[in-house]
């Protein structure tokens, strides 16, 4: 609190007074005192937050927390076993990337750019899961942040719109061609991210282009709701999510999952960030 004005200096002396003569004292004057700044508004779900790292420009999307059904949900057609069952999960808020990490990105802070397929706006792939742990701890030296991969249950809320979801199969849509890069309409190469309708949350290329490990190790489903799940335990595969160029239309749904080796790469592994709030 703002204090109050206050007279530091002698008070001079006055003649004493009787009764008669006092007069009326007036009114303090009020203090003018600083307005109060108005608090920054909290960014709520949909706002772009961009970050820039050594001349490249990314940018990082608020997703409100909430809860929502996990796995093969009714939309979903011929969901696969390992997406059983479906399960309440409750999440924090928290930012996802825009856009899968470009070659743009990668070079900036690793130096160096592992693709297979070269440009600057094209999502970087061949990386293990191990090389997104090394670039994102060089990441987090560079801007002083907490980057990380999202959990399992943090890609699928996002990839599923988040609280503005539409319930459809794919991300952002139910028409493959509208919003992601696969086997049918790729040319058999990835394709410069936000090229195709994003999602709910102004997300792009969740389902398609490239596959997206997740922080998670890769394991069964209970039925039990969660709270901020971070997968099993234990186990030696990592989650990787959202289909890819190379893979038919089926597998870039948005509860399609797989395992992989932490220590794989190949021309259809990406990454995307995630930030706590």
């Amino acid at each position: 609190s703002i204090p109050k004005c206050q007279y530091k200096g002698k008070h001079p002396k006055k003649k004493p007074t009787t009764p008669a003569q006092q007069q009326p004292s007036k009114p303090a004057k009020p203090v003018n005192q600083p307005a109060k700044p108005a608090a920054k508004p909290r960014p709520t779900t949909g706002t772009l937050v961009p970050i820039t790292v050594n001349g490249v420009i990314f940018n990082m999307i608020k997703v409100d927390g909430g809860t929502f059904t996990m796995g093969a949900t009714s939309e979903q057609k011929n969901p696969d076993d390992d997406e059983k069952p479906t399960h309440q999960v409750t999440l924090s808020s928290y930012y996802i990337g825009e856009t899968e990490v470009t070659q743009a990105l990668w070079t900036a802070v690793m130096g160096d750019n592992p693709s297979w397929f070269k440009g600057d706006n094209l999502p970087v792939e061949q990386v293990s899961w191990e090389d997104c742990q090394t670039f994102i701890g060089k990441l987090n030296g560079l801007t002083g942040k907490r980057f990380r991969l999202p959990t399992e249950a943090e890609w699928e809320y996002a990839a599923r719109g988040g609280n503005r979801s539409n319930h459809t199969q794919y991300s952002g849509g139910s028409l493959i061609y509208d919003v992601a890069w696969c086997r049918v309409n790729s040319g058999s190469k990835t394709h410069s991210v936000k090229k195709k309708k994003p999602n709910e949350l102004g997300l792009y290329d969740m389902s398609g282009n490239v596959l997206e490990w997740c922080q998670d190790r890769y394991g069964s489903y209970g039925s039990n709701a969660q709270t901020n799940p971070t997968g099993p335990g234990s186990g030696s595969d990592r989650v990787i999510r959202g289909g890819s160029w190379f893979n038919d239309d089926w597998f870039c749904r948005s509860p399609d999952r797989y395992g992989n080796s932490p220590g794989n790469r190949h021309n259809i592994l990406g990454l995307r960030l995630a930030l706590s709030e």
